[in-house]
């Protein structure tokens, strides 16, 4: 029955990650509960089932809208950024993190909600000197981040490279999903050297994972642009509250 659970939350977090990521907040929690592992235990376990997903829906949603060439150049990019951030991990705490990434979502929820245009685009994408470049430091800022701290990354992604580039949720959702799929490399690079795979479980968990996140794929290409907006605004009040939990959490062990 442990095992059953493991494999369903596996799946149900590669549909999540696959829609519009944020996976880890279904995987995590119940890794966590149910195995007993050490963090990094689980935090690499994790990583190998979001690794695989993610770059299965990657393929999937590649085929159908297209990957752009100057995906791969921001997947290196922020492969490197997201080994960065897994190594910087122990220097930087949570509880400074935490804040900010409530502010932050709650500006981005606003804005998503405020304007229905933002997303919907339907012509090509504005692409000159300064926005590819502006795209490489998205891609490096959210490659650090996910290395170090991680929830929303997809999310951030989708609603970066749309505003960068003036292009549809949909296209973004595409380029996000490769280059998540890095940042998701680049940390498991490092808790691979570390040790930290619990191998049989993670091999198990990633094809659940793969499952979902195929699904996911084609919920996505079926639902367009309007479902991952309403997506992002579900995944901002989500991740609010279980940060804002966690803010309260740590602030009233303080005291």
């Amino acid at each position: 029955m442990t095992f059953g659970v493991l494999l369903g939350a596996a799946a149900l977090a590669g549909w999540v990650d696959a829609v519009i990521g944020g996976g880890g907040l279904v995987l995590i929690p119940v890794l966590m509960s149910v195995t007993g592992m050490p963090s990094a235990a689980v935090l690499a376990t994790n990583k190998v089932a979001a690794f695989t997903g993610t770059a299965s829906a990657a393929v999937t949603m590649g085929r159908r809208v297209g990957i752009p060439r100057r995906t791969w150049g921001y997947a290196a990019l922020a492969f490197v950024m997201s080994g960065c951030g897994a190594l910087a991990v122990s220097l930087v705490e949570e509880s400074v993190i935490r804040p900010l990434i409530i502010v932050l979502l709650l500006a981005v929820g606003l804005f998503v909600a405020l304007k229905p245009s933002f997303g919907t685009e339907t012509g090509l994408p504005r692409v000159t000197g300064r926005r590819v470049a502006a795209g490489a430091a998205l891609a490096a800022a959210v490659g650090f981040y996910d290395g170090i701290f991680g929830p929303g990354t997809g999310m951030f992604l989708i609603l970066g490279l749309t505003a960068v580039f003036s292009q549809a949720f949909l296209s973004s959702a595409a380029m996000a999903k490769v280059i998540n799929t890095a940042t998701n490399l680049g940390a498991l690079t490092v808790f691979i050297a570390g040790g930290h795979v619990a191998w049989r479980l993670a091999l198990a968990l990633a094809v659940a994972n793969v499952i979902g996140a195929q699904l996911g794929a084609r919920t996505v290409l079926a639902g367009g642009s309007k479902l991952v907006r309403w997506a992002l605004l579900v995944l901002v009040v989500v991740l609010c509250a279980r940060l804002g939990w966690q803010e309260w959490g740590s602030v009233a062990k303080s005291t």
